[in-house]
């Protein structure tokens, strides 16, 4: 089996999609292949669909929506033929006491595979090794093709973790960029944090990051703009002034004067490191 979350929802078995066009059937699938391999109880399930008012017939109604998704399953074991270990559809979406199981029978996942390279890129930051963790932190984002359930109607339970799911990525984005700041990089970076600061208006660690790029490359300048922009939409927006961190980035880009341009490579960067400023600032790991 092949789950996708990170994204568009994607559930294959033996290469062939079962994913539902209906919407309640598809937020049922979305449930059950977030937490695979875990029984998601029936009143989760009825949560989910019915945003806490489920209907008197929402047990039954939900043991419909489980039946679909099982025909299809069905339809695809039909097409490859019965797959080692797998002889019908129950056997890969599993009735439990009190709930389903989605059986991943040990298939990729994306967000494990996330979580896995993410943790994986978190030692390697922990460790100094910043190149290993650019690259594995790296490699955990571009699994993302999208919002999670980007074409999945969301109810609560879905909401909550489209949000978690979003602030793990955003996570391994500000250390991805950390790791390579500290490699020099900046001026690679630049493009990028445009886009990210226009994105996220008021994320006071990529603003930061953004502010340290634009300082090494010469564009002092800017990156005092870049400050007070950020400013002026934290008070406009949320009544409240940029972080002491930011301050301090802030003022040590005034104490440092213009700063020369120089090449990209390890040890160009000038002593304004990620770890003065809210660079170094984690969101909270998950998973």
């Amino acid at each position: 089996m092949e789950i996708r979350v990170l994204g568009a929802l994607g559930v294959q078995v033996c290469g062939v999609s079962v994913v539902p066009s209906a919407p309640k059937p598809r937020q049922v699938l979305a449930l059950l292949a977030l937490r695979a391999d875990q029984v998601v109880p029936a009143g989760v399930l009825a949560e989910e669909l019915w945003s806490g008012r489920p209907p008197r017939s929402a047990r039954t109604t939900v043991q419909t929506y489980v039946l679909q998704l099982r025909d299809l399953i069905d339809r695809a074991l039909a097409e490859v033929g019965v797959a080692a270990g797998v002889s019908c559809a129950k056997d890969v979406l599993v009735t439990s006491p009190g709930g389903y199981m989605l059986n991943s029978g040990g298939g990729l996942a994306d967000l494990r595979e996330f979580e896995r390279l993410a943790g994986m890129g978190y030692r390697a930051m922990d460790g100094e090794d910043y190149p290993l963790a650019a690259r594995q932190l790296g490699e955990a984002l571009a699994l993302w093709r999208g919002p999670a359930f980007a074409d999945v109607p969301v109810g609560g339970q879905l909401a909550v973790e489209a949000k978690r799911l979003e602030e793990t990525r955003l996570c391994a984005l500000d250390q991805r960029i950390e790791a390579d700041l500290r490699l020099g990089r900046h001026r690679v970076l630049l493009a990028e944090l445009t886009v990210l600061v226009d994105r996220y208006r008021t994320h006071e660690s990529l603003h930061g990051q953004y502010m340290i790029a634009l300082h090494r490359s010469g564009r002092r300048g800017e990156a005092l703009e870049a400050y007070q922009r950020l400013r002026s939409t934290l008070v406009r927006e949320l009544g409240m002034e940029p972080s002491a961190g930011l301050r301090r980035l802030q003022r040590s880009i005034l104490l440092a004067g213009p700063e020369r341009a120089e090449p990209d490579r390890v040890g160009a960067a000038s002593d304004l490191a990620p770890a003065s400023g809210p660079a170094r600032t984690r969101l909270t790991r998950v998973g």
